[in-house]
């Protein structure tokens, strides 16, 4: 199985609408995710373990955690652990889904090799539409 998490985007960006809501771009999903498949494997998440999931530096997880941090995505208490938020995890479960889903729907409805469905997936997740996606979804079912 491909580590699809290395043909992520490494960049976070985010813009304000109205000076008040942040919408998260498709690399600050990428990182939520990562934190999502990290807890879920380990138990916590530790930036380390981000960094080399996504294949990205040190510096570059600490602004991203900077960012999301300050969009209520995460906590970063004293023990260095991280934690997602309720508005974290669920935007994270979100993208994870949407990624399960359209690599399952890639692989197994269109035939797609596996780790080509994993990258393609990827991209789609972030930019489909939802109407797209629950169609997908119930194809997959």
């Amino acid at each position: 199985m491909v580590n699809y998490f290395k043909y992520l985007t490494l960049i976070i960006t985010i813009f304000s609408i109205g000076g008040a809501a942040l919408i998260i771009k498709e690399s600050g999903e990428n990182y939520l995710e990562a934190m999502l498949v990290l807890e879920n494997k380990n138990g916590y998440i530790r930036s380390v373990d981000i960094a080399k999931m996504l294949n990205v530096s040190k510096p570059s997880v600490s602004k991203a955690l900077r960012v999301l941090a300050s969009a209520n995505y995460i906590q970063q208490p004293i023990s260095g652990k991280i934690l997602l938020t309720a508005a974290g995890r669920e935007k994270a479960a979100e993208v994870l889904d949407r990624h399960n889903t359209i690599a399952d729907y890639l692989t197994k409805v269109l035939g797609t090799p596996e780790d080509i469905s994993l990258i393609d997936a990827c991209r789609i997740e972030h930019v489909i539409s939802e109407i797209t996606f629950q169609k997908i979804k119930e194809a997959v079912k």
